[in-house]
């Protein structure tokens, strides 16, 4: 259930609402909005009389929100939400381009791509230190050497970094990443998501190989619940019958996101395809539909790759694909 209060509402009688609320055992969550001000009902509201709330002087509307999400909602949270990354704001009318190499293989190679893609207009620095695979003979990262080499070309290039979880037993070694990404496998690791809710890192959420859009924002809704509301979500493609490409691109999910939920959404066209040629013109279209950033796998040598070499981008198709980029942000503003 959200209240809507009237505008210059009277303090005292909000305090009255609050405190008669919360003896019903109903938490609340107030959004302050340039017009209005929105009260989040969270608990069981069936019991709620809404008439009553309705009719008190102060209250503009009383709205039941039937979707099973509630801080992840929209109805509950008018604005668009602003998740601070290290300084770098992802949300709120900005684009933020976060790119690097699928895993951190070595000093040397992640430093020459993070400073690469900082010179091309990249914010965040992404790089895998926790491979998941779905080959047990693959390469599975350099762990936690891994993310001391990143923070190493975090040092080097100022720019903040972004890497992977793969369980709750790693979390003391993700103390200095300025965002962890819950990738698609762990999408609904639920114990997971709720020891990342007891964080105030922000959270990159990936959404699962066939997760819909509410099973998506259902797993936000886990890490809001926890307390930490610095939730970004990331379309990465979804699994389908085609196999032209390595997912489909479900380019739509942006805008049935911008309906339904408050959360930043970046787009991340490497996975989505596999193939390194598609992905300047769907990082192109994911600027075009109103996507809040990219996420883009780089690497200064892909045929070499110990992972994903053939989605990767060597440095210079990467200036390339940002000047194009750039160029559909300006048209859009």
């Amino acid at each position: 259930m959200i209240v809507i209060l009237k505008q210059n509402h009277d303090q005292k009688q909000l305090e009255e609402l609050r405190a008669w609320l919360e003896e019903q055992e109903i938490s609340i969550q107030v959004n302050h909005g340039v017009h209005s001000t929105v009260l989040g009902l969270i608990g069981d509201t069936s019991q709620v009389d809404s008439d009553l709330i309705e009719a008190l002087d102060i209250v503009e509307a009383v709205k039941r929100v039937q979707e099973p999400y509630k801080k992840a909602n929209r109805k509950f949270h008018p604005q668009n939400s602003v998740v601070t990354v290290g300084g770098v704001p992802v949300g709120g009318g900005g684009f933020v381009v976060m790119a690097g190499p699928c895993s951190v293989e070595s000093r040397e190679q992640l430093c020459e791509v993070a400073q690469a893609v900082k010179a091309s207009g990249a914010q965040i620095l992404r790089g895998g230190a926790f491979k998941p695979r779905t080959s047990p003979y693959a390469f599975q990262g350099m762990r936690e050497s891994g993310i001391d080499l990143l923070l190493e070309a975090k040092k080097l290039t100022g720019l903040p970094i972004v890497t992977e979880i793969m369980d709750i037993s790693h979390l003391d070694s993700f103390a200095q990443v300025d965002c962890i990404q819950v990738g698609a496998r762990n999408m609904q690791n639920f114990e997971l998501l709720k020891e990342l809710g007891r964080s105030k890192t922000p959270v990159l959420l990936k959404r699962g190989l066939s997760s819909t859009i509410q099973e998506w924002l259902m797993s936000a809704e886990y890490i809001m619940a926890g307390g930490n509301e610095n939730v970004i979500l990331c379309e990465r493609g979804i699994r389908t019958f085609e196999t032209a490409t390595r997912n489909t691109f479900d380019i739509s999910a942006v805008p049935v996101l911008r309906e339904h939920s408050h959360l930043p959404v970046i787009m991340d066209p490497s996975h989505a395809t596999g193939v390194a040629r598609y992905v300047k013109p769907l990082a192109v279209a994911a600027a075009a539909i109103g996507a809040d950033g990219l996420m883009i796998e780089v690497h200064n040598n892909p045929a070499k790759a110990l992972c994903d070499g053939p989605q990767s981008l060597t440095p210079e198709q990467f200036d390339d694909t940002m000047r194009s980029v750039n160029a559909v942000l300006a048209a859009r503003r």
